[in-house]
Parts: structure tokens; sequence; C-alpha cells
């Protein structure tokens, strides 16, 4: 489109903006956001290894994997893989000055994602137990990937079937409330034009920190937690995957960008 159709109602209504991309983007990245330094924009495919180098900066509860799974190459494998090939896969990126700062990553056809990680999974298990002897990994390693071998099926909470999911993961410099709101109303946004009635995602939850009050900030709330031990010897707190579901049967309301935004996601 290359009109712009401004709405306003009453004093506290919301903006409805119908736009150019170039326009949305300008939007999303007022000059407050440029002057923290962060820029939201569509995923490229020159992001892939940013995308990669984050998931695995970021594995450890929010810290590097490294020092309890040395194969960052297969860590990011397993998380990342589907999304990296899949054309229709929803991607987005906050990046900073100088580098990629975060992702989402959403998939709005989970029984394509449920095949695809059946198959990709035998092979990376394949990888895995090859790796143990030529490498060969180190008993932290080794520890890792026994856990997640015997135990890590077991570990995993209740989510809504056959619904669309959504990953996030931010560096330090890049997390803050508007940077992740604005990163998943677009992704909401384009479920909701499809139909999709709700939404999933499963987060890594410890301590103090990300909490069910935080998560309500976003519209999501908590479905199922279940504890995980894979961290017992390296963080003394109690650990949980916890499940966050947001129903998108309300209506836009919680959406307040429109027009082209479907566009601008759909092009990832």
């Amino acid at each position: 489109m290359g009109h712009r159709d401004v709405r306003r109602r009453g004093s506290n209504a919301r903006l409805e903006v119908q736009c150019s991309p170039a326009t949305l983007l300008r939007m999303l990245n007022p000059s407050s956001g440029h002057a923290a330094g962060i820029v939201i924009r569509p995923y490229r495919e020159a992001d892939r290894l940013a995308v990669r180098r984050i998931c695995a900066d970021t594995g450890f509860l929010g810290q590097p994997i490294d020092s309890i799974f040395e194969d960052r190459e297969l860590f990011a494998d397993y998380l990342t893989d589907y999304y990296s090939v899949s054309s229709r896969t929803l991607r987005s990126c906050a990046r900073s000055k100088e580098r990629s700062g975060g992702y989402l990553l959403g998939c709005s056809r989970p029984l394509v994602n449920h095949t695809y990680r059946a198959l990709t999974n035998i092979l990376v298990a394949a990888r895995a137990f090859y790796r143990c002897f030529t490498r060969p990994y180190r008993p932290e390693s080794r520890a890792f990937l026994r856990w997640v071998a015997v135990s890590a099926w077991r570990k995993v909470p209740a989510a809504p079937r056959l619904a669309p999911h959504l990953h996030i993961d931010l560096l330090n410099h890049a997390r803050s409330v508007r940077h992740t709101r604005l990163l998943i109303q677009a992704f909401l946004e384009l479920l909701h034009s499809r139909g999709h009635r709700k939404v999933y995602g499963q987060m890594v939850t410890y301590g103090a920190r990300r909490t069910d009050s935080l998560f309500a900030r976003y519209g999501f709330h908590v479905m199922d937690r279940v504890e995980i031990t894979k961290y017992k010897h390296t963080y003394p707190d109690r650990v949980f995957l916890t499940t966050l579901v947001r129903d998108l049967r309300s209506g836009r309301r919680s959406f307040p960008f429109r027009g082209d935004l479907l566009s601008v996601v759909e092009a990832c």
C-alpha cells in the first residue's frame, strides 16, 4: 500500500495506521529507539549466522551454552535449523548499530514443524553419538547429552495441540519491554489474520526472573511448568520449563500496528 490512513477516536483511543513498509519500519523504530541504538527489522538470510550465535550465547539461562555443552554448532542446529531452512516461517530481528541483538522465530504450521523435528532429531542424535567418539566431548557435554537422551522427553510441560508457537532470544544490550513487545506483536497480528485462536511459547524460568506477572504484561498466561534438572550441578536454584499461552480470539485490540505490517512479516 502506498497511502497512509490515520484514524483517532476519542482522547484515549489508539492510533491505527495503514502505511507502506518503509513508513511502518520508521514507526517501529522512532527517534527514541534509534537513540537507544536498537533497530527492529525483518529477518534476512544474512542473519542466519548471527541467529545461531545468539542462540548459543543465551543457551544456558541467558548465558553462553559452552560451560555445559561445548558443541555450539549442534546446539544451534537443534533449536534454529527448521526456521532457517523453511521459507514459510516467521522471523524478525532486533539489531543494534554494531551487531544483531536478538530474534523472534515463529511457526504457524505446527504439523509441518512436528514432522520436520521428528525426522531431524534422529539426524541430530546420530551426529551427537558420532561426535562423542570423534571429538571427543568433555565430561560436562557428555552429561548434557545423557540428560537429553534419558530425561528430556519426560520434562516437557503440556502445550496446546497443533497451535502456532514462537521462540524469542535477546542479548542483554537489546532487552527491554518495548523491544520485546514490538517483536511479539508482529507475530500475533499475522496469526490473528490467519484465523489462529492461540499461540504458545516454552521458556526456561528460574528464581525471581520471568515471573507470571511479567508474562501477563504481554498477554500470556502460564498453562503448565515442569522442573528440569539438567542445571542442578551448575545452578543453585530450581529451574522450570514453562508453557505460556496467548489467546488470540479477543480481537485486534492488543495489536496496535495494522496494514502492511502483515506483508513486512510475511516477506521474512
